[in-house]
């Protein structure tokens, strides 16, 4: 599990703290590596499509393949509208679905 961010985005440490909690209720280990984008280059190297990814064995359950690669803060489509970081229930469901 790893968590890609950039400096400025205001909802990493949110997102953080949600995978946290999703990867306790998922029976998981809490273990996540978290992970700075410095520079475009590295953006584009990593398929980073915005500030909180959550990587699940490299691939991201959340991911918009239209939105594009770079140092640009995300939003995650949720039940409620547009959110700096995804629910703590749809997180749970994806390291679920993972295994």
């Amino acid at each position: 599990m790893t968590l890609l961010y950039f400096d400025g985005c205001p909802n990493w440490e949110e997102t953080h703290a949600r995978v946290r909690q999703a990867l306790r209720e998922a029976g998981a280990s809490e273990h996540v590596t978290v992970r700075r984008v410095e520079t475009d280059e590295q953006a584009h190297q990593l398929s980073f499509r915005g500030s909180p990814t959550v990587l699940i064995d490299g691939q991201d359950p959340f991911a918009d393949p239209i939105a594009p690669v770079g140092l640009a803060c995300r939003v995650f489509r949720t039940t409620t509208g547009l959110a700096g970081a995804p629910p703590v229930e749809e997180l749970t469901a994806a390291f679920r679905a993972a295994g």
